[in-house]
């Protein structure tokens, strides 16, 4: 077991030292990028370092300090590592997808942008499932992340590379994306704070579109004072993204350290009958604990239909990641299979996408287009969407008697590589705490609460109000203090 290391200073005191001159940013630059260079040949959690234009960046922010500019920069010449699904402009963006192998998009995604304005020093691009279609990362063109706590188990996915980037050391903070967990899952494999925001709270422009109703961009941090930093530096309004919400971000800092003293926290404990790890269950047990202690109430809940959020999200997601995935036609942009003469637009079509997409790529696509297709639509997207409807009334009555629910993030704790991939049904089913949160578009996060009794991260996992990410920090925080 390899822990997390404790001596690397966080993005807040990052920021912080640069600020007042106790480091460069070059300094910092240089030993994010020694880091990544000793511990990504084990981890495989980079799929793109971008070593120089990180340094340029490191040194335009050493000049401007020097002359007494940019200093409010609130991640100020802080390493920054975020998921390949994130349009960089000049940075090749491949989902790892061997579709989209060689693609380097001509803009950013809006939180890019925002990181940029903010400080940050983006060092490079982590791996992920392929199109984000996945809970272990092995679904990726790159092969698989690894753990930092065990490295024969998965970091999780899909967003495993950004978790095993931040909890390796390498770097600070990082961005995920989380269409069912992707945020949230792997931040519990490996002891993180990872926190899917409110949907519409993060502009999605530019992030490779898996689930257009349920994608949402977030940060994965060792700590939720760099989560409320990460967080109020890319949330709020953005035109270019229709979906995105006209709703002032509060200053979320201003919500750490306020406590627990009078929150109703609602539990579901008819969802933990059976079917979750010991170990989990034990560390759940335990953050209950702790909340109380600092003064919450706890309340029991019902949650009735969250039986059937699997099912339903597998269907709606399927659904959506047809039709997003249908651009990728070996025409417009990405892989094109060669052609013989004889061979025409339709074996275009068919080779590109047999040859680029992976199989749990391809198996997503076709349950999607069979569940939207004439004498199904009604059977299934329909009856899917209108179960949707009773999980977010389920929780609106919810928080008719409590402020926020908590559950485990996940029900067992880092499986080994390989374990499930011959069973995707299984893989799938270990969604079962999280995917409520994307298809209701709640806000939720996961907070580590300690380890099993074989030494791996357990995560507990809030939900909360829509737009109020503010009450989830300050309660993750109560644990980690």
């Amino acid at each position: 077991m390899k822990p997390i290391p404790s001596s690397h200073p966080s993005a807040r005191q990052t920021a912080d030292d640069i600020r007042t001159g106790r480091r460069s940013a070059a300094e910092v630059c240089e030993a994010a990028l020694a880091g990544i260079a000793s511990a990504n040949p084990r981890l495989n959690a980079f799929v793109t370092v971008t070593a120089d234009s990180a340094r340029a960046a490191a040194a335009r922010i050493d000049s401007d300090r020097a002359r007494g500019a940019g200093l409010e920069r609130p991640l100020l010449g802080v390493p920054v590592a975020v998921k390949d699904n994130l349009c960089t402009a000049g940075i090749r963006t491949t989902a790892a997808s061997r579709i989209l192998a060689d693609y380097v998009p001509p803009y950013s995604a809006t939180v890019i942008t925002r990181l940029e304005e903010a400080g940050a020093v983006l060092v490079g691009k982590t791996n992920l499932d392929e199109f984000s279609m996945g809970s272990s990362t092995e679904h990726s063109a790159h092969g698989a992340a690894r753990n930092p706590w065990d490295e024969a188990r998965t970091p999780g996915g899909s967003s495993g590379g950004s978790a095993a980037a931040v909890a390796g050391g390498m770097v600070p903070v990082a961005l995920g994306s989380d269409t069912g967990g992707s945020i949230r899952q792997p931040a519990a494999f490996c002891g993180l704070v990872g926190l899917k925001p409110t949907y519409g709270r993060v502009s999605r422009y530019g992030l490779i579109a898996f689930a257009s109703s349920l994608d949402q961009v977030g940060p994965m941090t060792r700590t939720c004072a760099d989560a409320a930093l990460l967080l109020e530096a890319i949330a709020g309004h953005d035109p270019h993204d229709a979906t995105s919400a006209q709703v002032p971000v509060p200053p979320l800092r201003e919500a750490l350290g306020r406590g627990v003293a009078g929150l109703r926290i609602g539990v579901p404990r008819a969802l933990l009958a059976e079917g979750v790890d010991a170990g989990i269950l034990h560390g759940f047990e335990m953050a209950l604990r702790r909340w109380t202690e600092a003064g919450a109430t706890l309340v029991d809940i019902a949650l009735p239909h969250t039986a059937y959020a699997v099912p339903v999200y597998y269907l709606i997601a399927t659904a959506e990641a047809s039709s997003n995935l249908s651009r990728y036609d070996g025409v417009r942009y990405g892989y094109r299979a060669p052609l013989t003469r004889e061979q025409g637009l339709r074996d275009a079509y068919a080779l590109s996408r047999a040859r680029g997409f992976g199989d749990e790529v391809k198996r997503r696509i076709m349950l999607g287009t069979y569940v939207l297709s004439h004498g199904y639509y009604d059977a299934y997207y329909l009856k899917a969407q209108q179960v949707r409807t009773l999980l977010r009334r389920d929780y609106e009555a919810a928080f008719g008697v409590c402020d926020a629910v908590a559950m485990p993030t996940t029900p067992s704790p880092a499986y080994r590589l390989g374990e499930k991939t011959g069973s995707p049904l299984q893989m799938y089913l270990e969604d079962i705490f999280t995917v409520s949160a994307n298809l209701t578009g709640l806000p939720a996060i996961s907070a580590p609460a300690g380890l099993t009794p074989e030494g791996l991260p357990v995560g507990v996992q809030l939900m909360g109000r829509m737009f109020d990410e503010a009450t989830l920090l300050a309660a993750a925080q109560v644990l980690e203090d």
